[in-house]
């Protein structure tokens, strides 16, 4: 028999239960399943023997305690054996201060409450971020010191990862993006005999603004989602836990590659979105307009400035830094299960997009009050 066990005894009208060892909180469940297997609700009368106790803590005393109240309710006889006076002042402690919970009225909350209680919230999130930016820009002056601390290899693995592979998908992306608009353009100019105009259209739009953001956002769904699945299952594991043990700072090498490697990528992904959406235009301007590639070509030249461009590419690194800072944040609050990083996640995604939008219309409305 191990030091520690439950032994139950049956007889016609009488249930024995005879402890020994310890009893603690390790194996209350496992000894409920056990009393619960042995029917005990049939039985008139339970013995609960504990002289062979040694040690009784409070989370079995509790455990005790309810089980003898279960058979007050269903009038069932028990008696308890013991002759160790501490393990019966461990029983009445526990009678003496337990509390009923189900007595117990919840607060009522009111509409004030319910608000301060939300913006409380938020401003504690607000908080843990601006940390977090902290820590980061800190991180950054580090690297920036002495250029050896710049990790070249995970950079350009996170190049690979998120800017290599996911060409295909921005081209592709940008190129429909692109068809969608020359064609519902193309219907309405030639109404007006403007055919020509559709070369302004899609060569302003499309460098200027819709290749940064369809890129953009193309990137937050892939990559930021990525970077806040990665480091919540890192840290869900432990992992950044045993960097730290084992002196390796995570902001040093996860956080600041992964950021560095998007923000020079970026402008070079806008560049390819940039020229598959004019080539989607350059297609269906000649199918639909009779507008041959040269007439498109000289026209282009001559009304898109190549200031377009430049903007365009310029607002890629902003867009960059928000989507990995906002994915990385995320990992980094993931808590210990597996749906928060599912939650966290989705989260990410949102948010990146929102601040790209918003980032984006700060810039227009900076751009155009500038002149540019």
């Amino acid at each position: 028999m191990n030091s520690t066990s439950l032994e139950i005894t049956k007889n016609a009208t009488t249930l024995s239960l005879n402890f020994f060892g310890e009893f603690n909180l390790y194996v209350v469940s496992s000894y409920e399943q056990k009393i619960k297997a042995s029917n005990y609700e049939k039985y008139q009368h339970i013995d609960i023997n504990l002289d062979k106790l040694y040690y009784l803590d409070t989370a079995a005393a509790i455990f005790l305690n309810n089980f003898l109240k279960k058979l007050k309710k269903n009038n069932i006889n028990y008696s308890i054996n013991c002759e160790k006076t501490e393990l019966l002042d461990t029983l009445k402690l526990v009678q003496k201060y337990h509390v009923n919970l189900d007595n117990i009225e919840k607060p009522q909350h009111n509409f004030l409450y319910k608000i301060g209680n939300e913006f409380h919230k938020r401003f504690v999130d607000f908080m843990i971020f601006i940390a977090f930016l902290g820590k980061l820009f800190s991180t950054k002056l580090f690297v920036i010191k002495n250029i050896k601390n710049i990790r070249i290899k995970e950079i350009f693995f996170e190049v690979n990862e998120n800017a290599i592979k996911a060409i295909g998908i921005i081209a592709l992306t940008s190129f429909l993006i692109g068809l969608v608009v020359a064609y519902q353009s193309a219907y309405q100019l030639k109404l007006y005999g403007a055919n020509i105009f559709i070369v302004d259209m899609i060569g302003i739009s499309m460098l200027r603004e819709l290749a940064p953001i369809l890129t953009a956002i193309i990137i937050a769904g892939r990559s930021g989602s990525a970077f806040t699945a990665q480091i919540g299952a890192m840290k869900i594991t432990e992992e950044l836990d045993a960097m730290r043990t084992m002196g390796f700072d995570p902001y040093l090498f996860l956080v600041i590659p992964k950021i560095l490697a998007l923000m020079i990528t970026m402008p070079v992904l806008i560049f390819i979105a940039d020229i598959m959406g004019v080539l989607a235009g350059m297609i269906v301007a000649n199918i639909e307009l009779g507008i041959t590639p040269e007439m498109f070509l000289s026209r282009f030249s001559e009304v898109v400035d190549i200031k377009h461009f430049y903007i365009g590419i310029f607002k890629g690194p902003f867009f960059a830094f928000l989507i990995a800072t906002i994915g990385i944040y995320r990992g980094l609050v993931v808590k210990n299960d597996t749906q928060s990083i599912g939650f966290n996640t989705t989260r990410s995604v949102v948010e990146s997009i929102f601040a790209v939008i918003i980032c984006d219309a700060l810039f227009s409305i900076a751009f155009t009050n500038l002149g540019i």
